[in-house]
């Protein structure tokens, strides 16, 4: 059996290491696990009430139109119904934008160092993939235009970029979008958004309104604290989100994903709670590599970059001999950086005390 032509070099994703598996591994008690930017603080009590509530319902399908769960994003947003779309983590929106618009010869722009899976599902239907070096670890959107062709069907813009944290300011994206064609669909990857607090950050809906070529994808997955449910959305005009949904499979998101996003979008207290904590995690790090003379991205995610000097592969199992699993850049194309998810106070002291150990004990990379 051949599977076909477009998937043969495709590599397999590695997630960061699991908790119990690093605990089984080396025989700790204890594991920090600050590798797949997951909300340290959970999820809200009310999206955990949904979903005990909904085990009443295990027997039964899902809502197809997520229909209520819609209504209630919409509302939040101050967008129409027909303007979201839901999928199994903003992953699958990403899977099904490939899907309904790319074929064989296509070409479509992204970041060299970005979320790799645009470039995964896009090279799945055939397109060609077309990768602008990041300039200062930020998406080069001048590089990206010039690289736009009668053939790009598709841009993706992570914003903030996952790994390096870094953001696109609003006028930037503003900018980018005046002088893009209109046959280009320009994807924005909002996973973190909701940790921003620059004030400088897109305003994606207006954008929205403004361009019929503008789709924007958010999760369920980081600040609110949902990432195993894999719920995520993409809000966009409504002859993309129908274009989306002709390719979208029945039933692809659970009971359980969208009783507890219906909750979770309704406690904002709690956003606001995580993302002021979050800040604060953010500049103690911040403080902390400055005063260890370690260079980082400037972050605007719940997660920082920093270049530590050394060989990457060797601070990362430095780390995890310690209990603390963090993502080596020697992963993502970044040999002497490590990227690290905002804990909790707790959490960052002890990958602190942790990194001082190993970097101590890891000789500068020449």
């Amino acid at each position: 059996m051949k599977p076909k032509q477009t998937i043969v070099h495709l590599p397999v994703y590695q997630p960061g290491k699991p908790i119990e598996e690093v605990k089984r591994e080396l025989g700790l008690t204890e594991v920090i696990k600050l590798a797949s930017n997951e909300n340290p603080f959970g999820s809200s009590p009310k999206a955990k009430a949904a979903i005990e509530a909904e085990i009443a319902n295990i027997s039964l399908y899902p809502d197809g139109g997520a229909v209520q769960l819609t209504e209630a994003v919409a509302e939040y947003l101050g967008v129409a119904t027909n303007q979201l779309i839901f999928g199994a983590g903003s992953d699958e929106v990403i899977l099904m934008l490939a899907r309904a618009f790319l074929v064989q010869g296509d070409e479509t722009v992204m970041a060299s160092h970005t979320f790799p899976q645009y470039k995964h599902n896009c090279e799945i239907e055939g397109a060609v993939s077309i990768e602008i070096p990041l300039k200062d670890g930020t998406h080069d959107l001048d590089g990206m235009l010039a690289a736009i062709t009668e053939r790009t069907k598709i841009v993706w813009i992570c914003n903030p970029n996952n790994p390096t944290g870094t953001m696109n300011t609003d006028a930037e994206i503003k900018a980018f979008l005046a002088k893009v064609p209109e046959h280009v669909l320009v994807v924005l990857d909002e996973a973190y958004c909701e940790y921003n607090t620059t004030g400088e950050f897109p305003d994606s809906i207006e954008l929205i309104g403004q361009y019929r070529n503008v789709i924007a994808l958010r999760t369920f997955s980081k600040i609110y604290g949902l990432a195993s449910l894999r719920i995520g959305y993409g809000i966009g005009h409504p002859d993309v989100i129908r274009s989306i949904n002709q390719v979208r499979e029945p039933f692809n998101t659970t009971r359980f994903a969208q009783a507890a996003a219906l909750a979770a979008i309704k406690d904002q207290d709690f956003i606001a709670s995580c993302r002021e904590a979050n800040t604060a995690g953010l500049n103690y790090l911040t403080e902390q590599f400055n005063e260890m003379g370690l260079k980082a991205f400037p972050a605007h995610g719940n997660f920082v970059m920093v270049n530590v000097g050394r060989p990457a592969a060797e601070v990362f199992n430095g780390l995890l001999r310690r209990g603390i699993i963090v993502r080596g850049g020697h992963m993502l194309g970044f040999p002497t950086s490590i990227r690290v998810t905002i804990g909790s106070r707790e959490q960052n002291e002890k990958f602190i005390a942790a990194l001082q150990q190993v970097l101590a004990e890891v000789a500068v990379q020449a």
